[in-house]
């Protein structure tokens, strides 16, 4: 018989600051802005029959924190955006917007993520997916669903739901 049960990491330290745009024209987060986001992880399933959890606390900790620490302090661009044309010069990140240079960073202050927008949404799908792959790699056999919360300000959050193995 499967039961469900539900863990929950929310860390303060599984946080990051970062700066992004959207790209949806004339909109207020068009601009160059930031948040300190805060990353939840929740994984449901069965409880393994040998130590009675779903998935210890450590390990879950241990797998999210180095995502966040690459993009903690990073400008996050997105790859996958038809409105953007990124181009490394040198040392240089340029962000062609619409056809325009829009904005020049130094290539070691940005994470480029594998996303269409970088919005909360899109983020917390790019997390759910690198932390089920993750956990995938554990060997883990139990587990049934992995949810990630972004929150972008306190009481501001997108969610993203991934089965298990899928």
């Amino acid at each position: 018989m499967s039961r469900n049960f539900r863990v929950t990491v929310c860390k303060d330290y599984l946080g990051f600051s970062s700066a992004h745009f959207i790209t949806l024209l004339g909109h207020t987060c068009e601009s160059l802005h930031g948040h300190n986001y805060r990353v939840g992880v929740t994984v449901v399933g069965d409880v393994d029959p040998e130590c009675s959890f779903v998935v210890d606390f450590g390990v879950l900790k241990r797998i999210v924190r180095p995502h966040v620490e690459k993009i903690d302090h990073r400008v996050l661009l997105p790859t996958k955006n038809p409105k953007l044309v990124l181009r490394e010069e040198g040392d240089s990140l340029e962000v062609d917007y619409l056809g325009r240079v829009r904005y020049t960073f130094p290539r070691a202050d940005c994470a480029l993520l594998p996303v269409t927008n970088t919005t909360a949404e899109m983020i917390a799908e790019y997390f759910a997916l690198m932390i089920r792959d993750n956990l995938v790699q554990t060997g883990l056999s139990t587990l049934s669903t992995i949810e990630v919360e972004i929150e972008e300000t306190i009481g501001q959050s997108a969610f993203f739901t991934v089965p298990f193995g899928s």
